[in-house]
């Protein structure tokens, strides 16, 4: 199986931390969340992936160093100009082959049963597989009694509908519906689709993690579910003084110094961070190599 990820955004609702560092490569845990969205498809079977990347796209190439670390092949499709999400994929056509193909958002966490998804994508001959879920706030997809999509609504609440997870399996056939050039969203190919009677299908999940990190208080939100039991993840080569206070939950990065005194709670620190002696963080992100010198609370420190 082969797989698609769309990282080309350039993260506006999470500056300022996407200006220093790509949607794609900030950590979860202590864990770019690309390497947890790479290791998701690995798991369902995928072995070769394709990233769309755009804001910083020379960090992701550096990062990614063509999937060695993840032992499945990984190419980057840098964007000059972002082509959004039809657009993207229209640009990978060469990557794909005759079989059905994986299509992830890159700032999307979950567990989702991949394998069930894409065996009901050959199983049912469906052209399009939108895989859907009950969430409120974005449920703006209808289906039918045989889970056919018969609309999706403009990015509001439409009453009786299913939210998009932003996972699709599509057929190479679909291709053929984007425009050969110019900015394209994937959407408006399906909204075309069903207009044509063609089968574009939903796949409803439930009992799964779902975590989309969108804005500032999503991220925030993902570190805090994917935490350990005791609530506190410390990278490597770090140094917490025997006096120093780790709160509620904190989310602690590699070569990390937190100094005497000081007081770490609700928050996240990339590497490299140091909070000085006696200085509180709380509710908050502190990006890679700052050092913190006065309280920082509920704020966003960068370098």
């Amino acid at each position: 199986m082969k797989a698609m990820i769309l990282a080309a955004g350039e993260g506006t609702r999470l500056r300022p931390l996407t200006t220093v560092c790509p949607k794609a490569l900030m950590p979860v845990v202590n864990r770019p969340v690309i390497d947890r969205v790479i290791q998701f498809l690995k798991s369902h079977g995928a072995r070769e992936i394709i990233v769309n990347a755009h804001h910083h796209y020379q960090k992701i190439i550096d990062h990614l160093k063509g999937g060695s670390r993840f032992d499945v092949k990984v190419e980057v499709r840098v964007e000059k100009e972002i082509l959004g999400t039809g657009g993207g994929i229209k640009n990978t056509r060469d990557f794909w082959d005759k079989d059905p193909f994986v299509v992830i958002n890159g700032d999307i966490l979950t567990d989702i049963d991949l394998s069930k998804v894409y065996e009901s994508h050959l199983k049912r001959n469906s052209l399009v597989t939108m895989v859907l879920h009950d969430f409120p706030v974005y449920n703006t997809v209808k289906v039918d009694s045989e889970m056919n999509i018969v609309s999706i609504g403009p990015g509001i609440y439409v009453n009786g509908a299913l939210a998009f997870t932003g996972i699709h399996v599509m057929n190479p056939e679909v291709l053929n519906f984007i425009p050969e050039t110019g900015t394209y969203n994937i959407i408006e190919c399906y909204r075309r689709l069903i207009d044509l009677r063609r089968p574009v299908r939903g796949y409803v999940v439930e009992g799964h993690r779902w975590i989309d990190i969108g804005t500032i208080p999503d991220y925030v939100r993902s570190n805090f579910s994917l935490l350990p039991p005791e609530r506190i993840a410390i990278g490597h080569e770090c140094h917490i003084d025997p006096a120093a206070t780790l709160n509620e939950w904190a989310v602690i990065g590699g070569k990390g110094s937190i100094e005497r005194a000081a007081v770490v709670q609700r928050s996240v620190l990339w590497n490299e961070v140091t909070v000085r002696e006696g200085v509180r963080v709380i509710d908050s992100v502190v990006t890679s190599g700052v050092v913190v010198k006065e309280d920082l609370i509920g704020s966003v420190a960068t370098r």
